[in-house]
Order: C-alpha cells, then structure tokens, then sequence
C-alpha cells in the first residue's frame, strides 16, 4: 500500500479574520468573537390581519412566501383564518444573494394553485443593520399591494434587517441554504441545536437476605438468587450458599440510571429447580424517585421490601396474597461517583454526580467552528456526488450541532460557543458528520449519519488567553487504509478565571474520592460504561431534532477496547518509545564503565569521588539537572495542540488483512480459513508475549527463593553472606565502600573478564516456579511459512 505523503495529515496554523479584526501575534485586535463574521438578511414575519377570503366559504388559508432572488421560503399556513400569526424568522446569507429586491408574499393554500392575496417590496439597499446585534428592532406593519402596485385589503406585520450571525434570532432561523429541504422534520434536522447529556447514576443494590420463602417443591432444598432489571440491565446474584428459606448473600449489583428516572428497578427471587428452569419466589418494584442518594461512604439505612408472588389464573397474572416474603437490601443512588460514559483517555468531565460535591469552575472553554475544506462526497443525489456537512461538539454535559450547510465540500458555519471549564486536563471533541435526514428523515431507520471524522484537543496542552486557530485534518481509518477526508477549521480559546485554583487542580485526584475509597473492578467499570453509552444515545436520540445514535457513539469511542493488530503494534512502540531514553542511559553508562571515551570516563571519576565524599550533594545536583534540562527544552516547545500522527498509530504502513481484522465485527463475520489464519496468527503472538512474562515472573521468583530455603545450599549460602556483610559494612565507614563499590564497576576493562559475574552467576542458579507448570510438548515444531510472512508484513 503506498504511503500518502505525510504534509496532507499536517496540523496548519492559520490567521483568519475574526470577529471583524485580524490575529496579531497571539492577540486579537478585536475581542468580538472568534468567528469571522457572516452577513444575513433577516426577514421576521410576525403576523397578518384583516386578509380577505379567497375561498367559496369566505375563508382562506395563509402563509407567506419570502423570495431573494433564487431563494425562496414559506411559513407554515393556518387554515380558515384571516387574522394569523406566525413568528417565523428566515435568513439569507449575504454571500449568496444576487438580487436586489426582497418580496414578502401572501398567499392562500390550495389544492391546485395558491391564490395571490398580497405583496410587499423591500429594497436591499434601504434595509437598516442592527448595532449592536442585541438591540431591540421592532416590527412594523406594511400594507399589501396587488401586482400592479395598488393597495389591497390586508395588512402583514414584518422587521427586516442586516445581522450577523451573533443576533439571537441566527439558530431558530430558517437559512437559505436549506432552499432544498422540504418538510418541517428536514428543516430540524439542519438547525444548529444544543443538548444537554442526562443526569447519570450509579445504582448501587446491596442484596442481603431474605425471609420466609415457600418454593413450590418442599421436599428439596432451595437453590435461591435474586435478579434485578433496571430497563435493558439485568444482573443477578450468586446462588445463595445457605439452602434454606432464609437465604443470605450480601451481594452488590451495580446499574446506571438516568435522570429523570423513567423506569423502576425491578426484582425477583427466582429459585433454580433444573438446569434451564427457575421458579419465581416473589417481585417487587421499586421506584427509583423514592432511593436514597449518598453523597460519601457512610452506609445507609437498610430495609425489608415485600415480595410478591404473581400466579397464572385462566391465562392471566394474578398476585398471590396467601403469605408475604421479604426481601432485605440496601439500595441508594451513588452521587460520589463519576458515571464513565467516555473512553477513559479523552474524558471531557471528571465531576462526581451530586452537584453538591462540585468545585468553582477554573476557566471558561470557547470554540469557534468556522469552516472545512476539501471534503470528500459522502453520497449521491440526482445521479451526482454531495455531501451535506454539520459539526457535533462534546465538552462535559453540554453537546452542540452547527446547522447543516446544504450541497457543499467546503461548509462555512463560523459559529461560536462555550464551556465552562472544572478541570484542565479535560478533552473536547469535534466531529464532523454528514447528514443523511434531510428530507424528513429515513422511517425505515436503515440510513445513518457518515463519519467524516473528528479532531481531539487536550485542555492543557493549551496556553491560556492565547487564540489558537489551526486547520486539523479530518482522519479516518478505511479497510482500505488512512484516508484524509478534508480539513475544518477552528478557532480555540481556553481563558484561566483562578490561576491559583488551576494550579491546584494539578494536586488533586483525577476522579473523585469515592472511586479511591470504594473503588469499582475494571469488569464492572466496563459494563457500566457501556451501559452509559447506551443510555446517553438513546436519550439523545430522541430529542427534537435528534442526535443519532450513530453520533453519539462515534464521538464516545464505543468499541474502542476491542482487539487490533494496529493498535497493539502502536502501543508497543510507544512502550519502546518510553524505554528508549532508559536503554539510551544503559548504553551510554555501559561506555563509561568501559573506557570507550577515557577523557568522559575520568571526569565521571571525579563527579563520583565528589558526590560520595559530599553526600549532601547527590540530591541538589540531580534535581539542579533536572531543571537545567527542563529549561533547556523550554526553546523546543510545541507551539501547536496535538493531533493525531498517522506513524504513532501505525496507519500508514497497516497491511490490509490487519484492517479487515479491525473492522471485522463481533463476533467474527468472516470465513472459516481467514478466521482459522488469523486464530494461528494471534497464537504466535500471544506465545511471544507469554514467554516475556514468564520470564519476567522467573526473575521475581528467584529474588522470593533467596530467603525461602526452596534451595536450602542457595539460601544457606545468602543468608551467610547477609551476616558477613552486615559485620563488614559496620565496621567500615559509608564513603569507603561506596568508592570501592564505584571504582570497581567502573574499572578499566583490562580487569574486566568476559564471563559472567559470580554474583550474576548464583542469582541465574536460583530455583523458580518453573518446574511446577504443566508444558504440553507440541508434535508440531514450526510455524507454516505463510504465517511468518504475515507476521513480518
């Protein structure tokens, strides 16, 4: 596969106009916004009165119809009414006008054709702008005219006027981009909209015991365990170990909620008869607006629930009222936690639930999305290639969506918003999507919104009150490799209101205190943010207009834990990466310890006897070091936030069957021999990495054998050793055998041998755990030919 060059995945810094000034350095001349302003043409149409009737009755059904030029939208109509109201604000952006009369029409909704009831011209040229953007504009009534410019009956109430797209009315506005869309549900679904996450919970259900059960077999003993549903989460208890009908189990189940809670949590004392068949013992619902919320670790007040016993009756559940059991559990909503909906990596909210337990904020986020160049078509209309472009911006609970610009590979949106900031070492999200619910949206549910791809940037990698705009290329892994699929620009600003409440953001814990003090298993932490994500979309999916499931989980990194050869190889560079400036140090001691530079060799000398002979110095001197390196680095800086580097993530030189592995779904959905090719692959792999932690586990084991007389002459021998050095390092002062101890690694390699050191040689003899593993001797010694070569690929 050849390689794209690597400019066309570049970060570029950029100096746009915004806000109507220029960018100076870091500064801006002027503070208005960090958009470039867009000139609209904005039409209020409020209402109408005393129109005349048009039909047989004497009624008509109005509307209005705003033409520019080729542009052309309608309000909503109102049937059988002379005196309607519509409150509707359209928009023309400036850029696309080529007329220079506006004309405002009213008209009456028929079958056939509409009838003509009205008309009002406006002149571009005479049009007022509104300075500033908030000021009051109010509407003024107009008198109808006919087509040869005679006055009629009628009168319609309209405010026209130039804005920008900072005036309030910008996000409700119908645009002139969306001239193609038909249909209210396709003109929602262009709107810039902004959403709020729901309130996430944890469930925390503490089983403990139950009293009186009466299974339906007497004669056994009861093998019991409790079920609980909270909407689609199902978990269930072990089976109690004391077999009577009292059991006990003190067990913690642990849900994710959403605020408002919709559903109850529902459970069931179910006792298994037979493999694949249980009987329910009793029910009970709980509603959730009546559990306790905790706010630390202190327990709460337990409680004993009925439980009622449902029987079928002619077909038909009936509760069973002959005896009540019940049911002893400890259930609260846990606001001390932090609800994990996000890939732990780029988490963009670090807040426990409870608002209670909510610090200042620190900062204030603001990101302007101006515009993107170069996109790729993502689909075809009318037998050509389009593409339909809108932003989804996610930052803590707050999610945003730029309104979609219609037919265009370089969409110009520059709007602007913000966020409030808790925690610097937070992450923003930027995606970009085409929208494929244009024309009132897909019944069937079988279209989806296209990736286009999406931009991260790290809160703290920022400088404070600096203006960052860059173009960030739009990165998508294909099977068929890294594809660039255009640019969007934006503009960052990220302004610090406490520096002393940020710095000291830096000594706090990442999470809040309740996953340290009661800390959740990595198992459960998966399933629970998995449910997360579910939950988050669904919500999100049904507001008005929607953000599609397939947005949400795209910019929440669902599936992101599954298994990629990519991914893998990426992470093990970046190991050796890390590991590199300690082999670097090793090599470069190495050298020293054997003349390879005798003039280095001899200062290091002299460095040593000094720091041995004034111990006080060791410490001063590395952190002095230390800061000189750091100082050192300061001119070498990133000027630039980080992004997403195609040779970091081993996307450029990914063979394809690796790719194809990476979109494989799960479970596998390809055939028996590529299937059978990969499992053979994985396995060599896998052998490798399990022969590296074994012997990492060997060496461990032979520091525990020193003192465990698995070996009784090994350890006889340390342990004698140990007593004569504790005599010698007694009676010998510290700085002599720290320099005989240096002087001897560092001596001249004429007193070196080639054979290993005694000390090295004794360690290597030690016994390990080795001999206790079962190793099953394979009949089959190499590996096939065609898996070496892919291995090597």
């Amino acid at each position: 596969m050849q390689r794209p060059p690597m400019e066309d995945f570049s970060l570029k810094e950029t100096k746009p106009h915004l806000g109507g000034g220029k960018i100076t350095g870091d500064k801006l001349t002027s503070t208005y916004d960090l958009v470039e302003q867009m000139q609209y043409l904005y039409v209020r149409v409020v209402k109408a009165k005393e129109l005349p009737g048009k039909d047989v009755t004497g009624g008509c059904d109005p509307y209005v119809e705003i033409k520019l030029g080729n542009y052309k939208g309608t309000t909503r109509h109102f049937e059988k009414k002379s005196n309607p109201e519509w409150n509707q604000v359209f928009a023309f952006s400036k850029d696309r006008i080529q007329a220079s009369v506006l004309e405002a029409t009213v008209k009456d909704k028929d079958f056939v054709k509409d009838d003509f009831m009205g008309r009002v011209f406006f002149d571009l040229n005479e049009i007022p702008k509104r300075v500033p953007p908030d000021s009051p504009l109010a509407p003024q009534w107009y008198r109808l005219e006919d087509r040869k410019g005679d006055k009629v009956k009628g009168e319609l109430m309209l405010a026209v006027w130039w804005g920008t797209q900072a005036d309030e009315a910008f996000p409700e506005a119908w645009h002139s981009d969306a001239a193609a869309v038909s249909g209210p549900d396709g003109l929602a679904n262009i709107r810039s909209k902004v959403y709020l996450s729901p309130k996430l919970w944890y469930l925390r259900v503490n089983v403990i015991e139950a009293q009186d059960l009466l299974p339906g077999d007497k004669g056994r003993f009861p093998e019991v365990y409790v079920k609980a549903i909270l909407g689609n989460q199902a978990l269930r208890t072990r089976i109690s170990m004391s077999k009577s009908i009292n059991p006990m189990w003190n067990e913690d189940l642990m849900f994710v909620a959403a605020e408002p809670f919709e559903e109850p949590l529902i459970l069931s004392v179910e006792d298994r008869v037979a493999p694949n068949k249980d009987e329910v013992l009793g029910r009970c619902a709980i509603p959730l607006q009546y559990v306790d919320r905790r706010l630390d670790h202190k327990a709460i007040n337990t409680r004993w629930y009925n439980l009622e016993k449902h029987v079928l009756i002619e077909g038909e559940k009936k509760k069973e009222v002959k005896f009540a059991s019940r049911i002893h559990m400890r259930i609260c909503l846990e606001g001390g936690y932090h609800v994990l909906d996000e890939s732990t990596h780029y988490s963009s909210d670090l807040r426990p639930t409870a608002k209670q337990l909510w610090k200042s904020n620190i900062g204030v986020l603001e990101v302007g999305i101006l515009n993107a160049q170069g996109l790729q078509p993502m689909k075809t209309k009318d037998g050509r290639a389009t593409t339909d472009a809108y932003c989804v911006a996610k930052y803590a609970q707050k999610w945003v969506r730029t309104r979609t610009i219609i037919d265009s590979f370089a969409p110009k949106w520059n709007e602007q918003y913000t966020w409030e900031v808790y925690d610097p070492c937070t992450v923003i999200t930027i995606g970009v999507f085409d929208n494929c619910h244009l024309h009132g949206g897909d019944k069937s549910g079988g279209s989806k919104d296209s990736r286009i791809g999406k931009v991260r940037i790290r809160l703290s990698t920022l400088e404070t009150d600096r203006v960052y705009t860059h173009s960030y290329p739009l990165l998508v892994l294909h099977p068929s490799g890294v594809k660039k699929m255009g640019e969007i620009h934006l503009a960052v600003r990220f302004t610090c209101s406490s520096l002393l409440n940020m710095m000291h953001m830096y000594s706090q814990p990442l999470l809040p205190k309740m996953h340290y003090i009661h800390p959740l298993t990595v198992s459960q932490l998966e399933s629970l943010r998995h449910q997360a994500t579910q939950i988050v979309s669904m919500r999100l999916s049904r507001a008005e207009p929607p953000l599609r499931k397939e947005v949400v989980e795209y910019m929440l990194d669902v599936g992101s834990h599954m298994w990629s050869m990519r991914r893998s190889k990426a992470n093990f560079f970046r190991i050796m990466g890390v590991l590199s400036g300690l082999i670097a140090v090793g090599k470069w001691f190495d050298q020293i310890c054997h003349w390879k530079n005798p003039i280095t060799t001899v200062l290091i000398h002299i460095l040593f006897l000094i720091l041995v002979l004034y111990p006080e110095l060791i410490l001063p001197t590395i952190f002095l070091y230390l800061f000189l390196i750091g100082v050192w680095y300061y001119r070498w800086r990133p000027r630039n936030p980080p992004h997403m580097d195609t040779r970091l993530s081993c996307a450029e030189n990914a063979n394809p069957d690796e790719l194809d592995e990476e979109f494989d779904t799960f479970p596998t959905s390809r055939p028996a021999d590529i299937v059978r090719m990969r499992y053979d692959r994985l396995r060599s792999i896998a052998g490798r990495i399990q022969t590296v932690v074994g012997d990492l586990a060997t060496q461990g084991e032979r520091l525990q054998s020193l003192l465990s007389w698995r070996d009784p002459r090994a350890t006889a021998l340390f342990v004698i050793f140990c007593l004569i050095a504790a005599i010698v390092l007694y009676v010998t002062p510290f700085q002599v055998v720290a320099l005989l101890t240096g002087f001897y690694v560092l001596r001249h390699p004429r007193f070196r041998h080639k054979l290993p050191s005694v000390p090295l040689n004794f360690f290597r003899r030690l016994p390990a755990r080795t001999d206790c593993i079962y190793v099953m001797v394979s009949t089959v010694d190499f590996f096939p030919v065609s898996l070496v070569r892919v291995e090597v690929t």
